[in-house]
């Protein structure tokens, strides 16, 4: 799910729709408006889930699709071969989630350790372990 919102609000670290996937905002500049045309907005924002670099130029008074995340913590069941099987703390639901690219975190994660993870439009993602 996601949310209209003005392209101007937007800040440095929220996150925004480009392409039809979630980012994260990394650099955000506004020109002046010229003689004939409206203040223009430059983003460049990075993808939650595959870490590409997107740019996005558009008037700052246009709307843009803002995703709706929802942070939720779970517990690590089982490492499986290609995926990591998770138990939410609140509604004590298993399920599997894509084991994470980053090698540090990956390295931490083993039964029983407890995680946070987000959920954007329906892709599932685990961002960090709790200590």
């Amino acid at each position: 799910m996601s949310k209209p919102m003005d392209l101007g609000a937007l800040k440095v670290g929220s996150y925004v729709m480009i392409e039809n996937e979630p980012c994260r905002i990394a650099s955000y500049s506004k020109s002046k408006p010229g003689k004939h045309g409206s203040a223009k907005a430059r983003i460049v924002a990075i993808g939650v889930f595959d870490g590409t670099k997107r740019t996005l130029v558009r008037p700052v008074s246009a709307q843009v699709e803002v995703p709706i995340i929802d942070k939720r913590g779970a517990q690590v069941i089982a490492l499986l071969p290609s995926a990591v099987q998770l138990m939410d703390l609140e509604t004590y639901a298993v399920f599997e989630a894509p084991t994470p690219d980053d090698k540090a975190l990956t390295s931490r994660l083993a039964s029983g350790v407890e995680v946070e993870y987000w959920r954007i439009l329906g892709r599932t993602k685990i961002m960090r372990t709790k200590s």
